[in-house]
């Protein structure tokens, strides 16, 4: 039987007279809360066989990020766009791929969405903020976990608590009254400080293989459970921060949420694991996702790189414009831009608004592009095939040679 990672501590819950509770949950009762054993300086013992994992999902991870960004350029954007929205779908907060597509068009214009498409749009922003600003500081403190949550939770209906440590207890699972009874009891908010310093700590070591570290890192970080609300997806973004410092991906964020979408129950599973003391089953379970993860991204790259190649035979067979024209420069960034305006392409390529505008016509003439609706001023245009694509691999599937047409 493994040791855990940690100890429990009995507690009684009193219940707030100024907080509403039916009669059965008025009265105090205990719970075990869980506090973790320090991270910094923990090396697990690792069978052999997950040895061989974690090596065989970094090389996977290692080889698909040999390019740089600027080669991978709006790919990277649309795994990273990906990993986000697949983070926040392990938390229930799901869109249409449509839908979420058009929301996101017209926040890049300023536009109005809906609750949960910018919800999930400040999960692709926090995610940006980490790979762009956390994982390159000197020094990984909490604030750059404070800034990373509250980027992810701007739009969330309890706005008031982004980059707010939690001051109180909470839980995971049972009621909404109180702690008695849950699945998992984090630890009391007077180790919280602590607990994230050391986690910061642990973040800053190189003595591991950069996965490995992944591993634990995200794993500590959601037994921690520092906020009230967004450990999840705050979480998983560590992981990131953890393998572009390492260097392990340095161009592109492996989209490993979409595995564990995929399959909730076992992530969940394997975070119980680690605290109780598996700590080999989870980061066998972790980097097998990863490999996944890799696979995927590798696969979907290629199906991108196909399509885009079709677009440009049909640009090509369709109106043929001169190499430098503005319309093969907006083949280029569709990737990152499933749903298209004007003001998002000029700002992607760079060229005058009036070169924008002719080039969509000949993409749309093309069956490159097809026109949604709205008024003339915001009007957006969706790239064929690519979100069908997009679809697939945000439910982990792998794609099928020549199921998806560009036209």
């Amino acid at each position: 039987m493994p040791k855990p990672r940690g100890r429990h501590e009995t507690r009684t819950w009193q219940h707030d007279p100024a907080a509403y509770a039916p009669a059965r949950f008025r009265r105090a009762c205990r719970y075990d809360a869980f506090i973790p054993e320090p991270l910094t300086g923990f090396a697990p013992s690792l069978r052999a066989a997950t040895t061989g994992t974690v090596s065989e999902a970094e090389r996977g991870l290692g080889h698909l990020g040999a390019g740089t960004a600027d080669a991978l350029g709006p790919l990277a954007r649309l795994l990273l766009r990906t990993e986000s929205i697949a983070s926040s779908k392990v938390e229930g907060l799901q869109a249409d791929v449509r839908d979420l597509a058009r929301g996101e068009a017209r926040a890049e214009t300023q536009g109005k969405v809906n609750s949960t498409t910018a919800e999930i749009l400040a999960n692709i922003d926090a995610m940006e903020l980490a790979i762009d600003e956390a994982a390159t500081v000197t020094t990984f403190t909490a604030d750059q976990i404070i800034a990373i949550h509250r980027r992810l939770m701007t739009a969330a209906p309890n706005a008031r608590i982004a980059g707010v440590i939690r001051t109180g207890q909470n839980w995971i699972g049972g009621n909404d009254y109180n702690p008695c009874g849950a699945d998992f009891v984090p630890p009391p908010p007077e180790h919280v400080p602590a607990l994230l310093d050391d986690l910061c700590g642990a973040i800053m070591e190189e003595s591991l293989p950069p996965l490995t570290q992944a591993a634990l890192v995200h794993a500590q970080f959601e037994t921690v459970h520092p906020f009230d609300d967004g450990n999840g997806r705050t979480g998983r973004t560590l992981i990131h921060v953890v393998l572009r410092r390492r260097a392990l991906t340095p161009a592109y964020v492996p989209p490993i949420s979409v595995v564990f979408a995929r399959d909730r129950d076992a992530y969940i599973d394997g975070l119980t694991a680690y605290r109780s003391g598996d700590v080999d089953g989870w980061v066998e379970r972790f980097a097998a996702a990863a490999r996944r993860a890799a696979d995927l991204a590798d696969a979907y790259l290629a199906a991108v790189d196909t399509l885009t190649r079709r677009w440009q035979a049909m640009l090509a067979d369709a109106a043929n414009p001169r190499s430098d024209a503005a319309a093969w420069a907006i083949i280029d960034v569709l990737p990152a831009h499933p749903v298209i305006t004007a003001a998002v392409a000029n700002a992607a390529t760079g060229r005058a608004k009036a070169a924008i505008h002719a080039a969509v016509d000949q993409l749309a003439e093309a069956g490159v592009l097809i026109p949604l609706s709205g008024g003339r001023r915001n009007r957006s245009w969706e790239a064929v095939g690519l979100l069908d694509l997009i679809a697939d691999l945000e439910a982990g599937e792998t794609p099928r040679p020549g199921s998806k047409p560009a036209a």
